[in-house]
């Protein structure tokens, strides 16, 4: 059977079809955070610290969502917000329902805190997804810089912030990661040999994109 392979445009046409059918982007936010959550403990099953580097858009949503159930779990989680509050309805949402997380913003991170992000046991990637085109922005370049000092497993959603979905090039500064969790099917550019060296192992995550399409032609 040929491997699925989408755009980062035909993943945005698939989800707004899905929202249609009645599978909401909310839900589709949560059902990917969840099966990354289910992911990570699968492969850190005496996980005992996490970090949460997010964005400002859905991909940071994502990681929201992991930060809320590794924290139900017991897991000590920080999140960083990378380039401020979230943006977006869905991804504020999921912000606004961490608990037992703590919060630090990039722009004040003192010396301790980066030693402590660095040593914790998985770090995940929450930043741009396939969204990302062109160079890292300052504050995605240090981010990056932070993700890759890590000695843990570095868990990307989606994308490794710094790879672009449709072609797969990669920017300066790129995280390297040891697993990607890509949503639905592969992208594009996750083909490519550059993208495939920064992603490490890709799983694909279902989020209940087939179901709700099931039978119909998009």
């Amino acid at each position: 059977m040929e491997m699925e392979l989408v755009s980062a445009a035909r993943m945005k046409e698939l989800e707004r079809a899905a929202d249609a059918a009645g599978l909401s982007y909310r839900q589709m936010m949560e059902n990917a955070g969840y099966q990354a959550f289910e992911e990570i403990e699968r492969r850190c099953p005496q996980l005992k610290t996490a970090a949460v580097f997010a964005g400002k858009g859905n991909n940071g949503g994502d990681g929201f969502v992991v930060a809320r159930l590794l924290a139900a779990d017991g897991v000590q989680v920080r999140v960083v917000l990378c380039e401020g509050d979230p943006v977006t309805e869905d991804a504020a949402y999921e912000y606004e329902r961490l608990e037992d997380v703590e919060i630090w913003p990039l722009d004040e991170l003192e010396a301790e805190q980066e030693d402590e992000l660095a040593a914790c046991d998985v770090i995940v990637d929450a930043l741009y997804g396939t969204g990302f085109h062109g160079a890292l922005r300052p504050n995605g370049l240090r981010a990056a810089a932070l993700i890759n000092r890590a000695a843990g497993l570095v868990c990307a959603l989606d994308l490794p912030s710094g790879v672009n979905a449709d072609t797969g090039e990669t920017a300066q500064g790129a995280v390297q990661a040891g697993v990607t969790i890509t949503f639905h099917a592969r992208k594009q550019g996750q083909n490519t040999p550059a993208a495939a060296a920064h992603c490490g192992e890709i799983v694909i995550a279902d989020i209940g994109i087939h179901a709700a399409l099931e039978g119909k032609t998009v």
